[in-house]
Order: C-alpha cells, then structure tokens, then sequence
C-alpha cells in the first residue's frame, strides 16, 4: 500500500530543497537515510529510488534556474554527452557491490569531498577574459542582470564528467556534490552558474540510470517510495531554486562541505 510510504512526502521536500539549494540534487543525503531506513535492502534497489528521485529533483530545480538564466545550457550538454555512458555502466555495476563495500565506498567519498572543499574554500577569480587559447569562452547573463564572463577546458570537463556520471550511478547519490566543487574549483564557473548547470547534468544522468534500473527490473520493486519521494523533491526544488537567490556563493560551498561531512561522518560511524 502506498499509504504506507506516504511520510516519505515530507522527506523529500527537505532533500529537494537542499539538494537544489546546493545544486547537488539531494541524491548524496537521500542515499544515507534510505540505507539507515532500510538495513536489510540492497544497494542496488536503493540507488534505482535515488536515482529516479534525484531525476525528478533536477528536472524541477532546472525549471527553476532556467527562470533565473542561469543554467549553462551548452556546457551543460557537453557534459552530459560524457556522463550518460558512465551513468549507465554504474547503475549495471551496483548489483556486483556487496552492502558494506557500498557503504564504506560512499561514507569515504563524502568525507573526501567534505575535506577539499574545507581546505579550498575559495573559488578562483573570475576575472581572467576568456580567450581561445584558455579554452570554451563562456558568457551568460542572469535575468537579474548579472554578467558572468569565464572560460574552462572542454576535455577535462567530459574527462571528469565520464567519471562523475559512473561513480554517481553506482552510488546513486546524483553526482552534484562531486560536479558542483569541480565546475567551480578547477573549471572556473561561477558558484550560482555551477550549481544550476550541474543540476541540468544531473537530471540528464540520472535519467540515464533510472532507465537502466527500470530495464533490469530493479526499480520496480522501489517504485511506490520512489513516487513518494518524489511528490517532496518537486515541492522542495522550487523552494530550493528560490532560496538560491538569497544566499552568497561561499555560503552555498560551505554549506555543501559541512553536509558532505556530516553525512559521511554518520554513515561510517554506523558502519564499525
């Protein structure tokens, strides 16, 4: 009965406001409390209700930045073209990863992750003009009127992509708390335009592995919490995109590494 899973709904408004809030799709808190809640299930049917909510919950939040303008589009389908064949060979990897492997391997990335972006608080700056000899030149305009000029290199961005969209569908987290630090850290994107542009690679992605798990029959056995879930992630998404606004872009990194922290922290802490 799906009235059983209906306290899932409130769940999800607070994973999909944070997750977008962040731009990290909510996928790496969701994972965590899905395998507390459910100590007996396998990591695979877990990934396939993340997934498919992390789906949702980028879908949403992109509606909600592309009001903003500031989701990357083309730079946003570079990346996807690269995530999506490691979205799909993750979500077929996850049924060979035994439980506590699974979560050792997410508990330790979490931590990782928390760590960089303590110790490299800071973006780089954005003033250096984009010339070709830099890489993809970049200019984009905000509905509020802020400009952003910046530039990356292409291949290193679908070099990593290919192995963000693999380790995020094997762990079913979405990918956004690895994106988001490097499209900002080593790619040189504005904080706002990362999260949001990383929130359009996301729903590419995690379309990807849903798709897959739906294929094997995996999701079918996580589809009444997966709806659930995801009634909050649409809700919260909005209300995360519009916070958004109303935060600085250090505060969001800063937020995205304590939680990145926390997260890890108690996964691991349940584990030994």
């Amino acid at each position: 009965m799906i009235s059983h899973y209906l306290w899932l709904i409130p769940l999800g408004l607070v994973v999909g406001a944070f997750g977008t809030l962040i731009g990290a799709g909510g996928g790496f808190v969701l994972v965590p409390i899905l395998l507390l809640l459910y100590p007996q299930e396998n990591p695979e049917i877990i990934t396939s209700i993340s997934l498919a909510v992390v789906f949702f919950n980028a879908l949403s939040g992109t509606a909600a930045y592309a009001r903003m303008k500031r989701v990357d589009f083309k730079s946003g389908l570079l990346f996807s073209i690269a995530t999506v064949p490691g979205a799909i060979l993750g979500a077929y990897a996850t049924s060979y990863v035994p439980r506590r492997a699974f979560d050792l391997a997410l508990g330790v990335l979490l931590l990782v992750a928390a760590a960089y972006l303590f110790l490299n608080p800071h973006r780089r700056t954005e003033e250096a003009a984009p010339e070709s000899s830099r890489g993809f030149a970049r200019r984009l305009q905000e509905a509020n009127g802020t400009e952003h000029v910046f530039s990356y290199n292409p291949w290193l961005a679908m070099g990593i992509s290919l192995v963000v969209g693999f380790f995020s569908s094997l762990l079913g987290i979405g990918g956004g708390i690895i994106h988001v630090p490097v499209l900002a850290h080593l790619l040189n994107f504005p904080v706002h335009i990362a999260t949001a542009t990383s929130h359009f690679t996301l729903a590419v992605m995690a379309l990807a592995g849903t798709i897959v798990h739906i294929a094997t029959g995996t999701f079918h056995h996580g589809l009444r919490r997966a709806a659930c879930l995801t009634i909050g992630v649409l809700a919260g998404a909005q209300i995360g995109a519009y916070f958004s606004n109303r935060l600085k872009g250090k505060w969001i990194m800063r937020g995205l590494a304590l939680s990145l922290g926390l997260v890890g922290v108690h996964l691991l802490m349940v584990i030994f």
